[in-house]
């Protein structure tokens, strides 16, 4: 098939692209390359994915929307894996309309080139942020999501919502995703293992929020990808057993589903931090912080629902993943 991946650059969609080019799948990987983190680790990404003469480039922001449109038409995609998006909970606080511009406007511009094009699945990124204040744990998604605590997990909700009209209105299947905390090698320089494991590796002191009290449903990229491919292979279809007298807001009448996926056991951050000592050697000094804004104290996805569909769950545990982290970045980094 051919596939167009947004965020091909970013952590998760390298990943995606690399497995897609594996099982021989022509992949045109689409990204803005903004300076929200390192530069040169996006290039270094799509270097990876250049190598392969089924992966062409094309640089571009999702929010243009006359060279989506442009994109769409010239190429006609059979399926579209969409993970471009403006990324992190805590820069949303202080630049709030770079997330209206990338995941509104450039959501929307990405819906609208499906359904011009006909294209056959769109599969996206959403976000267990989407759960905000919800203390029902494990979070489920039949749980209502009205309470987000972040501008970034709103946009994450309003995402689903839209997905859900073209599905809807036009017939056009989508799945969304809910991630739960990924990381491993290649991840994101603003996420805790990236910062930690540099900090600790450069002999300074982490930051712990919360004193440490809290917990993540960390879960490895290769885990991800995994279900990304298997949702992506099975297209959405509408729910016959949809009640819209007491509607569940993972499914519908229409060709639209919602899926968490999430490695189902939450870890302590002093259990991720005693992960990265063990794998680097070094003890960690902590300066113990209050809860920042917009963070959530728990995660933790139930399942079930990818589990019953595509008979997957993810299976990574914290320590080999955290050393295949470690791995990556002594050798990225030569450190």
């Amino acid at each position: 098939m051919k596939i167009l991946v947004t965020g091909a650059a970013g952590f998760i969609g390298m990943h995606t692209a690399e497995r897609l080019l594996a099982r021989g799948d022509t992949v045109v990987g689409l990204d803005n390359l903004n300076a929200y983190y390192d530069q040169n680790l996006k290039e270094a990404r799509l270097a990876r994915l250049e190598t392969s003469p089924d992966f062409r480039f094309v640089r571009l922001d999702v929010s243009d929307r006359a060279g989506i449109e442009a994109l769409f038409a010239s190429e006609r995609f059979d399926r579209v894996v969409h993970l471009a998006a403006q990324a992190g909970v805590r820069h949303s606080l202080q630049n709030p309309h770079v997330y209206v511009d990338s995941n509104l406007v450039g959501f929307v511009n990405i819906l609208e080139g499906c359904r011009h094009s006909q294209v056959g699945h769109l599969v996206y990124a959403s976000s267990s942020s989407v759960y905000g204040g919800n203390t029902k744990m494990p979070f489920s998604e039949s749980d209502g999501v009205d309470h987000p605590v972040s501008l970034y997990a709103a946009t994450k909700k309003a995402n689903e919502l839209m997905a859900h009209t073209y599905s809807h209105l036009y017939g056009l299947p989508t799945t969304g995703l809910r991630f739960f905390t990924v990381y491993g090698p290649w991840g994101r320089p603003d996420m805790a293992l990236f910062l930690f494991t540099k900090a600790i590796l450069e002999g300074r002191p982490i930051d712990v929020f919360n004193q440490g009290r809290m917990k993540r449903d960390f879960t490895y990229i290769d885990d991800i990808v995994e279900g990304v491919i298997r949702t992506l292979d099975r297209v959405a279809e509408p729910c016959p057993d949809f009640d819209p007298a007491q509607p569940d807001p993972g499914r519908s009448s229409a060709p639209f589903r919602l899926f968490n996926i999430g490695n189902s056991r939450p870890v302590e951050l002093m259990d991720l931090i005693a992960a990265i000592e063990k794998a680097t050697g070094i003890a960690a000094r902590k300066n113990l912080l209050p809860l920042q804004a917009g963070d959530v104290v728990n995660t933790y996805a139930d399942t079930d629902r990818l589990d019953n569909l595509l008979g997957y769950t993810p299976q990574t545990d914290i320590d080999t993943g955290v050393g295949r982290f470690v791995e990556w970045y002594r050798r990225y980094y030569r450190v």
